[in-house]
């Protein structure tokens, strides 16, 4: 597992020297993510995907939950519309309606959570307006430790602002 450490940077020469020390202490390049408030970052700086910048994920969650209630909930109704008598044809029957509405659920919520900026990510709004950089990289969680201690050594002018764990390892 790994875990994704978040920190706030001044500027992009801080930002461009902070990724050189990470690639140096052995984080791969596809693990390290920048985000900035508006200003476009460049391309040596790898930007924050689109399920990092958005509520992707989190739609798709809320969808799913969303969406395997109403599709029992169909799922009964159409069951007393066209009485099926067989015990085994009402039981994959529900099944049925259920997948279907977490399937259409999923969609429908991850199309409206792409929209909508990452809702983990609103407590840097402020500082990333003002200018500043956020740093997102993801490390083994055997290395947080050793990692946050290089940081704080090389970096006095970034900000640690937190730790999330439980990032799967191949996302």
């Amino acid at each position: 597992m790994r875990h994704r450490l978040y920190y706030l940077l001044p500027d992009l020469p801080a930002a461009r020297a902070t990724m050189n020390d990470l690639l140096l202490a052995r984080i791969e390049a596809r693990y390290i993510r920048f985000l900035s408030g508006g200003q476009p970052l460049p391309p040596d700086l790898p930007g924050a995907s689109l399920m990092q910048r958005t509520d992707v994920v989190r739609g798709a969650e809320m969808g799913m939950a969303l969406g395997a209630a109403l599709g029992l909930l169909a799922g009964v109704g159409l069951l007393y519309y066209f009485d099926i008598a067989s015990a085994g044809m009402k039981a994959a029957f529900m099944v049925a309606a259920t997948l279907v509405g977490i399937l259409f659920g999923a969609w429908a919520s991850s199309m409206q959570g792409a929209s909508l900026p990452n809702s983990r990510l609103a407590a840097f709004d402020g500082e990333l307006q003002k200018g500043s950089i956020l740093l997102m990289v993801d490390v083994p969680s055997g290395r947080v430790d050793e990692l946050e201690a290089l940081l704080a050594q090389r970096h006095p002018e970034m900000h640690f602002r937190g730790e999330e764990a439980h990032i799967p390892t191949f996302p």
